[in-house]
């Protein structure tokens, strides 16, 4: 069950955060004040797929290894200090903070430089998990590794 549990956790809690992403982005480029203002109020809503999704894959993923940590294991324990502390320390505030300041209508400095940070830091996410799903797609066999 974990074996299934732990592709699927990480894939959703991936596509959650790049789903936050692409909302955000698109609809500053491209939408009408009222959007954005829906989209960073309803951002924080999604937390409640999120926060268990990463939870799950976390632990699935700490009970799949069974005490090894060479090779694409290593790498992919290397990189969760990174994803968690950039979600629990500058996403997650971020995302509350800007939803805050859109609620009130309150467009000003300092909610576009949270909201280049709160880009700057999915982003950086996406890209380690992204990394862990390639290696997990290696490890199992589905994806061929470069040869060097």
């Amino acid at each position: 069950m974990i074996k299934i549990i732990h592709p699927v956790a990480g894939t959703i809690a991936t596509l959650t955060i790049a789903t936050f992403w692409l909302s955000t982005a698109l609809s500053e480029l491209f939408a009408s004040r009222s959007v954005v203002i829906a989209v960073k109020t309803t951002i924080p809503w999604g937390f409640l797929i999120l926060v268990p999704a990463l939870i799950a894959a976390g632990a699935s993923g700490l009970a799949l290894v069974n005490g090894r940590r060479a090779g694409l294991i290593g790498a992919k324990i290397k990189r969760m200090p990174f994803i968690a502390g950039n979600g629990i320390l500058i996403l997650i505030p971020s995302a509350l903070f800007l939803a805050f300041k859109a609620e009130a209508a309150e467009f000003d400095s300092w909610f576009y430089a949270v909201q280049l940070l709160e880009l700057a830091a999915g982003a950086t996410n996406i890209t380690l998990l992204g990394l862990n799903m390639r290696d997990g797609l290696r490890m199992k066999g589905w994806l061929r590794a470069r040869p060097r």
